[in-house]
């Protein structure tokens, strides 16, 4: 089993340090974690826990097995096709997914069903 976390958010993180170390001890789980920002706030530590521009760490410098975030603000789609948002929100899973299995050294269930 393979788990999706979506976060809706419209505020910004006051507790970034906890959220830092709770998603570096994520990403050795079969999860990923999508956060959506809605609204005006300042997006700016979501943008830092995706993990796209490096190596997520905990406050404690522990690094991140995997990225599992993917930070997506609603404002840059809220006047485009419903389907921009959808792949974008979507856009990192099927890698997260296919680096779990890689990084556990697991195969995929010959049935799937």
């Amino acid at each position: 089993q393979y788990f999706i976390l979506l976060i809706i958010t419209d505020g910004v993180i006051t507790d970034l340090d906890q959220t830092r170390t709770a998603i570096v001890n994520a990403s050795k789980l079969p999860m990923s974690i999508i956060i959506v920002g809605v609204g005006g706030a300042d997006f700016d530590a979501m943008e830092f826990l995706d993990g796209d521009d490096g190596v997520l760490r905990s406050s404690s410098g522990e690094p991140a097995v995997r990225d599992i975030v993917q930070f997506v603000p609603y404002r840059k789609f809220q006047n485009s096709p419903k389907e921009a948002l959808a792949q974008c929100v979507l856009a990192e899973v099927p890698q997260q997914v296919v680096n779990y299995f890689s990084t556990y050294k697991l195969q995929p269930p010959k049935n799937p069903a």
